[in-house]
């Protein structure tokens, strides 16, 4: 009970206002705070009163709406870049180099033959001529030699179709090893030769089929503009199963070695060769070597700008040697990336052309952005949901390697094999037609899925600390024809101590690496809001709306913890009172005197008086509490006859 009063006491002694209702608070707080307006509210006439309570209220309005706008810009995190020019001595960028053909033809050659069988007959077949608007069918008995000298169970499992779409709604399959054309509804037969058909509409489109399973109806088709394309990537995907089960140490065993690659090396005025090299396998590229990677040693730094004071190479990319179905263009395949990072040549990188000098002039870029919650970067990957497979390289995180990763993944997950273009997770086997017959359709499914793809890059992060080098390439005729004669004479002599020439201009490559300028530029990113921009602006607003500072919206907190206070003395008065309502329902008569007490005590004749209707009985009424009154009889004068019999004993 006392903690209770005390708790009262405390709430009245907190309460600053005039008084302890709502009005008289509000209209001390009118006219005592430092805003002009509330003042002039309750100082005014009836007229003005209205003109400056609506002046009030509408610019009070006007203050929320822009503190509501300033808010959600600050909470919204946007930054702003800012560009700066240092100089200091950098470090040369790693160089990784490949050949743009991953095997030599010689070494890989047993293993596509069968597959180079099937192209070239293919590429007969496609190539022959047309009888009207349709193909020329098959002999009906050349189907069974082509199933002696071919390996039609190879062909069948991912073939090459013509598509002829004269007919839209009823477009004719033609299978390139079949006899018959068939299309929807097993219909055979061409469309009519028309007079006015044009050369584009004779053309045939070639597509590849990709089936869940041999023999299975559920199929789709990727279409090629042009029979070239159509080729390349069938032979891709045949010779990717193929490859998926060479043991790596053989495939690599099969690719282009550092010492007939490298011819010569030089690094400033230090000579170098194909030892400082670092060997890794690539799968689009076969053998790569990385120069400057910073796994082993300190990397190289660069003293001055200039091509006197960069990387200079001379390669020998064999292209008498090259795959003639696999790879397409000819030259060296080359990237500039960072330190202990992985090369995605295939797409970061660029071509060097045989048969030329080029120069690559390197400017260098550093992007710093900020972390959450202003960009969903990350600094090293740790805070990605998706398993890096590249860190079996021991490499540093990029989003490429995240995208990868998460691919092969999905691919494992959904497939039940990886790609043979991406590392593999521990236990899973590369896909191939032997063991996976519908890998090809899975895979085109997959990598076609929008929903997959968004997958992928809504899981995965772009790094917060990134360079980038920013080339300039120029390209020359090397050698000259004056001077090929005796340079081949010693690159020749140097790689094979033979006196004749072994080399040629379509095998030769010479590349320069340096820095164009010894300066680098810094990209950063800084909040756009701050804290202390939040601050002013919001008092900004206020003070020029309403004329208020930070000591008005102190005013205007205490009014709110007065208001507070009278709440709460309220309730507690409201159940003060609800207590005693309800004791007076229970108890509707007054407690009797102490003089009633003594009366009805002493004189038995008197009766309290009891309100009329009331129902209650004597025996329900409580039982006083205290020491009874004494019995006044004792007090009495006895008569004087009483006392004679005593007085004659004595």
């Amino acid at each position: 009970m006392n903690l209770k009063k005390y708790f009262v006491r405390a709430l009245h002694r907190l309460q600053k206002g005039p008084g302890y209702t709502y009005k008289e608070l509000l209209v001390w707080y009118c006219d005592n705070t430092n805003t002009h307006g509330p003042k002039r509210i309750i100082k005014e006439g009836p007229k003005k009163k209205f003109i400056w309570f609506f002046l009030t209220l509408l610019f009070a309005s006007l203050v929320f709406w822009q503190w509501g706008i300033l808010i959600n810009t600050y909470l919204s995190y946007n930054v702003t870049s800012s560009l700066s020019i240092g100089f200091k001595t950098m470090k040369f960028p790693a160089v990784t180099v490949c050949n743009a053909n991953p095997f030599k033809y010689s070494e890989v050659k047993p293993l596509l033959k069968e597959l180079d069988k099937l192209i070239e007959a293919a590429l007969e077949r496609i190539l022959q001529p047309t009888q009207g608007d349709s193909i020329l069918p098959l002999p009906p008995n050349s189907s069974d030699n082509l199933s002696q000298t071919l390996d039609l169970r190879l062909w069948n499992q991912i073939p090459l179709v013509l598509i002829d779409e004269h007919d839209k709604d009823h477009p004719v399959i033609v299978d390139i090893f079949e006899t018959n054309q068939t299309g929807p509804g097993n219909q055979t037969a061409a469309p009519p030769h028309t007079s006015n058909t044009t050369s584009e509409e004779k053309k045939y489109k070639l597509a590849v089929k990709l089936c869940s399973h041999e023999g299975s109806k559920e199929c789709t088709y990727r279409n090629f503009t042009s029979a070239a394309q159509a080729v390349s990537e069938w032979y891709v995907l045949q010779s990717t199963s193929i490859l998926s089960r060479v043991p790596l140490r053989e495939r690599v065993r099969m690719g282009y070695q550092a010492e007939d690659m490298i011819l010569a090396c030089l690094y400033g005025a230090e000579p170098c060769n194909y030892k400082n090299f670092t060997q890794i396998y690539h799968p689009d590229h076969g053998n790569c070597y990385i120069f400057n990677w910073g796994m082993d040693e300190e990397a190289l730094n660069s003293s001055n700008p200039g091509a006197e004071f960069g990387l200079k190479l001379i390669l020998d990319i064999s292209q008498q040697d090259y795959i003639p179905y696999l790879s397409s263009a000819a030259g060296a395949r080359l990237m500039l990336h960072q330190q202990k990072s992985f090369p995605f040549l295939k797409d970061q990188g660029i071509y060097a052309m045989a048969g030329t000098e080029t120069s690559i002039g390197v400017l260098v870029d550093e992007l710093e952005r900020m972390g959450y919650p202003y960009s969903d970067c990350t600094m090293n990957g740790s805070d990605v949901p998706v398993k890096n497979l590249y860190s079996e390289y021991n490499t540093s995180y990029s989003i490429q390697a995240c995208l990868r990763s998460c691919f092969q993944n999905r691919m494992v997950e959904i497939c039940g094999c990886g790609h043979y273009m991406f590392p593999l997770p521990e236990g899973v086997n590369y896909c191939n037609n032997e063991d996976n017959p519908g890998w090809a359709y899975c895979y085109s499914s997959l990598r076609s899925n929008i929903g997959h793809r968004q997958f992928c890059i809504d899981s995965c992060k772009e790094t917060c600390n990134d360079t980038q080098y920013k080339m300039t390439i120029s390209m020359a005729d090397w050698p000259s024809e004056a001077s090929e004669d005796w340079i081949f004479h010693i690159l020749s002599y140097e790689r094979d101590m033979s006196t004749n020439v072994t080399l040629d201009r379509n095998g030769i490559i010479k590349l320069n690496i340096y820095f164009q300028e010894y300066n680098y530029r810094t990209i950063s990113e800084s909040a756009a809001t701050t804290i202390v921009w939040l601050l002013s602006s919001l008092g900004g607003q206020f003070g020029f709306w309403m004329g208020g500072s930070v000591l008005c919206l102190i005013e205007f907190g205490e009014i709110i913890i007065d208001s507070l206070w009278i709440t709460v003395i309220n309730v507690i008065s409201w159940c003060k009172g609800l207590k005693q309502r309800r004791a007076r329902a229970r108890y509707p008569d007054a407690p009797p005197t102490v003089s009633e007490l003594v009366e009805a005590h002493a004189n038995l004749a008197f009766q309290h008086e009891e309100p009329s209707g009331a129902a209650r009985r004597r025996d329900a009424l409580p039982p006083e509490p205290g020491t009874p009154p004494p019995n006044y009889d004792s007090l009495r004068v006895q008569p004087p006859g009483a006392l004679a019999p005593d007085s004659e004993s004595d």
